[in-house]
């Protein structure tokens, strides 16, 4: 596949999981840094009853400070808000099955986190060494300056995988608890006012009531709106929140 322009590892990947007919799909990096040698080890994984199986540089032949250390950091950090643990999301050689991936929709840069997106779906995930050479060719354009950008998608995925399907149930609590403490607020300004005869219109808990009574407002609004949103994601485009493995003794009589 010839992209018509540089649209990214995940376009890249998206685009090659759409047309992939294998019952297993491997990924791997083409700057050699890989050895395809590994694909059988994954494989055997595979067979062994994993359905996503992630390759480990656990030697890796990268700069401490500008690639291994943010990959510390960002791999610990991934682990920790998925529930999914792995010591290197960012290594490409990995085994999925072909199922698996056709209920994951990738955009953005979110091709780091399939084995965590892939989580909900209950798949087993198994991580192997894996073999990792010096870069002989080309110019890596990941570093520290992408760290910002892992840390905003791994909460756009923490959010898909516990909210997608329920968006009110954090909207709503935020805008529970904000306008509970705001109201909170208002009455206790209300006894100052009313019954000790203080002026409140100079005192800053009165902005801080205003605010935080508007906040809830405004987040329990935005919880109806996604929730008509997912209603209308998952209705109009018929799709399902759930995922099959198999079906024993189904009954397929069109007639009924």
């Amino acid at each position: 596949v010839r992209f018509r322009r540089n649209f990214g590892q995940t376009a890249a990947f998206a685009a090659a999981f759409e047309r992939a007919v294998g019952e297993v799909v491997i990924t791997i990096d083409a700057d050699l840094q890989n050895d395809p040698a590994d694909i059988g080890k994954l494989l055997q994984k595979v067979d062994e009853g994993y359905d996503v199986v992630s390759g480990w540089r656990i030697q890796r032949q990268d700069r401490w400070l500008s690639r291994r250390l943010p990959s510390v950091l960002a791999n610990r950090l991934i682990s920790l808000t998925t529930g999914v643990h792995l010591h290197d999301y960012g290594c490409s050689l990995k085994a999925y099955r072909r199922d698996v991936l056709q209920h994951i929709q990738l955009y953005g840069e979110l091709h780091r986190f399939i084995p965590a997106i892939a989580s909900w779906q209950g798949v087993a995930v198994a991580e192997l060494p894996v073999t990792h050479a010096p870069r002989q060719y080309g110019q890596s354009k990941y570093g520290i300056d992408r760290t910002l950008r892992v840390i905003l998608d791994l909460i756009t995925v923490r959010f898909l995988l516990s909210y997608a399907t329920r968006p009110m149930q954090v909207f709503g609590k935020l805008g529970l608890w904000s306008f509970a403490v705001g109201l909170g607020l208002g009455v206790y300004l209300s006894y100052v006012r009313l019954w000790e005869q203080q002026a409140i219109g100079d005192r800053p808990l009165l902005l801080l009531t205003v605010l935080l009574i508007v906040l809830g407002v405004q987040f329990f609004c935005m919880g109806l709106l996604s929730e008509m949103l997912s209603r209308i994601y998952f209705e109009g485009y018929r799709k399902q929140t759930y995922t099959v493995r198999e079906e024993l003794n189904a009954y397929s009589d069109p007639e009924l």
